[in-house]
């Protein structure tokens, strides 16, 4: 799928063709990383307790782990709104809409006086997720220039995983304070990056104007009929069953349950699973440029799955550690591909925002399905078929990619 002409001048120049080494990262994207990292550190301090915390109220192994599905769910049903609104109203106002419902809610989690409720503030937060996550998905699509598309990923990814990084080793740090402090942090955090958005990004204001409203909308049906947008479906759920849905929901519980580990050791794990994320996004993101989106995904998440799986057989922190960074590392080699590739076919200067939900959907869908499932087999006494299955599940989202065809815009593009 070709990009059209804009339909005004872009706020930089591109590079010209055939220099794109030479493109510079744009000062929006630059924004939207700063963001990314505060909403991340936050997320990374939480995400450690929030099985435990989720059991502390007297639940079993399923619904403690149910409680990221019921975040995801709400994700899932809100993301078509989330589409429409940010294609509407335009990325910045839905992304800061967004965040403010997260950091609210996840305020409220601290203060939870029963399962129910818990589960009730967790869905809100989910709703807040599904347009915070949409919108900033689309401005950087719509900002990212064609040549470095991979680059402006990575970047973005790397800011999650940075904070991903530290935020388990400041969960740790206040872990002597109680379950309920993380969720005060991350607030805190959500409303950091809310102000740093509402401050540096006024600008962009102005996709919700007249220029938004001349600018061709691309539809779910036209995304779908490329088969690198079908493949990235595919190899969406998978990665969203195995990695945002069984990592944070299974792996705390299983560390604790795990003679010798103990939930301290799922927080380090978590971090090390990022580690291998940071090592591998920053030259992948300039070889995604160079060589192309496809050979990235189906090697990243051949990885992933297969690190996956192994991690399911570990019975000493040292294989645990090892499998996590393992299956880290795929998951760099494979997330700023994917990311440009669905770029590739919204296109420059286009409104994607149903295009972008539909694949967050479809992510969520997987992040809803792991933990149930896992949770199940785990409660059983499986641990090994617990992460055999995703595993397997990312694999197949691999092999998918094979028929599609290469999205990577040549140097003249627009």
């Amino acid at each position: 799928m070709s990009d059209p002409a804009p339909s005004s001048p872009a706020p930089r120049p591109g590079p010209a063709p055939g220099d794109e080494r030479s493109a510079r990262i744009p000062y929006e994207i630059w924004i939207l990383v700063a963001a990314a990292f505060c909403v991340a550190i936050g997320y990374g301090i939480v995400a450690p307790v929030l099985p435990q915390y989720a059991a502390g109220f007297g639940v079993g192994v399923q619904a403690a782990s149910a409680i990221v599905s019921v975040f995801a769910f709400a994700r899932l049903v809100s993301a078509p709104a989330g589409g429409a609104l940010t294609d509407r109203l335009g990325e910045r106002r839905v992304y800061m809409t967004g965040l403010l419902i997260v950091a609210l809610s996840t305020g409220a989690v601290a203060f939870a006086g029963s399962y129910p409720q818990l589960v009730i503030f967790r869905g809100l937060g989910g709703i807040g997720s599904a347009m915070f996550t949409v919108s900033s998905a689309a401005l950087l699509v719509r900002l990212a220039p064609p040549s470095i598309r991979g680059r402006c990923s990575s970047a973005y990814g790397s800011a999650f995983l940075i904070g991903s990084i530290g935020g388990p080793v400041l969960g740790g740090l206040t872990a002597g304070l109680g379950f309920r402090v993380p969720f005060l942090i991350y607030a805190a955090m959500l409303l950091v990056a809310t102000a740093v958005v509402a401050l540096f990004l006024r600008g962009q204001d102005r996709a919700a104007g007249p220029a938004a409203a001349a600018r061709e909308v691309v539809t779910f049906a036209e995304a779908l009929s490329t088969g690198a947008f079908r493949s990235a479906l595919i190899s969406g759920f998978a990665n969203g069953w195995a990695n945002f849905g069984i990592r944070v929901a299974l792996v705390p519980l299983f560390a604790a349950a795990t003679p010798g580990m103990g939930v301290g050791w799922a927080g380090v794990a978590l971090t090390v699973f990022a580690a291998g994320n940071a090592v591998a996004l920053p030259v992948t993101g300039r070889a995604v440029d160079a060589f192309g989106r496809k050979p990235f995904i189906v090697l990243g998440y051949l990885v992933n799955g297969l690190g996956t799986i192994a991690l399911g057989c570990s019975h000493s922190v040292t294989v645990l550690l090892v499998t996590s960074a393992i299956a880290g590392l795929g998951a760099g080699l494979a997330s700023p591909a994917q990311q440009a590739a669905i770029a590739d076919v919204v296109g420059a200067q286009r409104n994607g925002g149903k295009v972008i939900a539909g694949f967050q959907m479809c992510q969520d869908v997987g992040a809803i399905t792991g933990p149930m499932v896992a949770g199940g087999i785990a409660a059983a006494g499986g641990s090994p078929g617990a992460f055999a299955l995703p595993g397997t599940v990312v694999v197949l989202g691999a092999l998918a990619w094979l028929p599609a065809r290469e999205t990577r815009p040549g140097p003249d593009a627009p």
